[in-house]
């Protein structure tokens, strides 16, 4: 008696996927796979000898997962992690990164296999194995090598930044770890990722910071703390403001519309703003667009809080901790 795939219990740990080894091995004869995935059939095939028993279309884990399916070998279990492995910008988008693309999918295999790429699945030979984890049901790399492997295929240094920036930002990885990674990667030769993780180790935090922090280094200002968290004499937390001048008691708070939809949150962004002023910190606000359009009006700005911070007899009593303003480049780290 022919055994379904769905007896196989494949289809129900994969997210309604097979491949086309399980399910001749669960007893599928070739001409009913090839029968059920044609037009108006009730499977459809996803990736060469990938399957989806379903009628509806894949969701975007089904999707992943059957970049993983297609690079496994054929006999392994697909699930382990053993002989493949979802990493780059797929597996950060299943992590919830902004921007980061989950197409085409780039699939860790061992090295010195090889397997022809498709439109959809870019499959990466590596020699350096990561410790893997199971995202949404998908085997997976470590956010901090997914965020790697995503530097090493990536050519456009503002995406480069922009998407290391959120990767650490949502905490999936720390800033010093990130930038051994990509020393071990053997990355940090190249210009745009080794300045977006010399800015990550500097404490920037988004790819508005980075463009400030570029525009604020081509000036005589001081160079100031970037995320740095400022706490009351008593140590009561006050805010996070994107750049800090400590011994002046100025900070510049980068607003972006993108997050200001909603009236609570604007009104928790004035509420900020006055948390600082009322402990005698001198706020400049301006969002991306303004430090990228016009950013002689932002140091001016800033130059003048800083001039008048340095007259006042007693600056703020605030305690910053967190980041620490690094020198940079970092070329003792690389």
């Amino acid at each position: 008696m022919m055994i379904t795939p769905q007896q196989s219990g494949a289809p129900r740990r994969q997210l309604n996927l097979a491949t086309r080894h399980q399910l001749t091995t669960a007893g599928v004869p070739g001409g009913t796979i090839t029968s059920r995935t044609r037009p108006g059939g009730p499977w459809q095939r996803l990736l060469p000898r990938v399957y989806l028993l379903q009628t509806g279309p894949p969701d975007h884990r089904q999707r992943a997962l059957s970049a993983v399916l297609y690079a496994a070998e054929p006999a392994a279990d697909p699930l382990s992690g053993d002989t493949a492995v979802l990493t780059g910008g797929a597996a950060l988008a299943l992590l919830g990164i902004r921007d980061a693309p989950p197409t085409p999918a780039d699939v860790l295999i061992r090295a010195p296999r090889r397997l022809t790429g498709t439109p959809e699945v870019r499959p990466l030979p590596t020699s350096r194995w990561p410790r893997t984890i199971t995202v949404s049901g998908i085997p997976s790399t470590r956010p901090v090598r997914a965020a790697a492997d995503f530097a090493s295929r990536a050519e456009d240094p503002d995406r480069i930044r922009s998407t290391l920036a959120h990767v650490v930002q949502a905490g999936w990885c720390h800033p010093q770890d990130l930038h051994t990674e990509l020393r071990a990667s053997r990355l940090l030769t190249r210009p745009a990722i080794r300045t977006a993780a010399a800015e990550l180790l500097a404490g920037v935090r988004s790819i508005a910071e980075a463009q400030a922090r570029d525009t604020l280094t081509a000036t005589d200002l001081p160079t100031p703390l970037w995320n740095a968290r400022l706490h009351t004499p008593d140590g009561t937390f006050l805010a996070s403001p994107d750049a800090y001048w400590p011994d002046e008691g100025v900070a510049l708070e980068i607003d972006s519309a993108e997050y200001h939809y909603t009236r609570d949150a604007w009104h928790a962004t004035l509420r900020r703003r006055l948390r600082l002023e009322s402990h005698g910190i001198l706020v400049v606000s301006a969002t991306p667009s303004i430090i990228r359009d016009t950013p002689t009006e932002v140091l001016a700005a800033l130059r003048t809080l800083l001039t008048l911070a340095a007259s006042r007899p007693t600056p703020p009593t605030i305690m910053a901790r967190g980041h620490v303003q690094l020198s940079l480049p970092l070329e003792g780290r690389l």
